[in-house]
């Protein structure tokens, strides 16, 4: 399945990117790395992550060393990721 990012997502995982490299030294691409493979299980898994509470259809997936989770929707032959949000922040994202 295709899997596509929003604007949102793209730039919030570039931010996080840039300081998880700036600022964890002994792992500067865990980050990366873990999105990476949460983005090829989206592709590759249906029903992959836990129905996110707060909205309907929504589902997240949580990047366990990196605490991040990937939220997102499964349409028709593509998942489409909302946003990648910090699972420390006291509320999810704005969807």
């Amino acid at each position: 399945m295709r899997v596509e990012l929003s604007v949102e997502a793209e730039a919030q995982a570039l931010v996080i990117d840039a300081w998880w490299r700036e600022n964890r030294r002994g792992s500067p691409e865990l980050f990366v790395h873990e999105l990476e493979m949460a983005l090829q299980a989206l592709g590759n898994t249906l029903g992959v992550g836990t129905p996110y509470r707060h909205r309907e259809g929504v589902r997240r997936l949580l990047l366990r060393r990196s605490h991040y989770h990937v939220y997102f929707v499964e349409r028709t032959g593509a998942v489409f990721v909302l946003a990648v949000w910090s699972a420390f922040r006291g509320t999810g994202p704005a969807l």
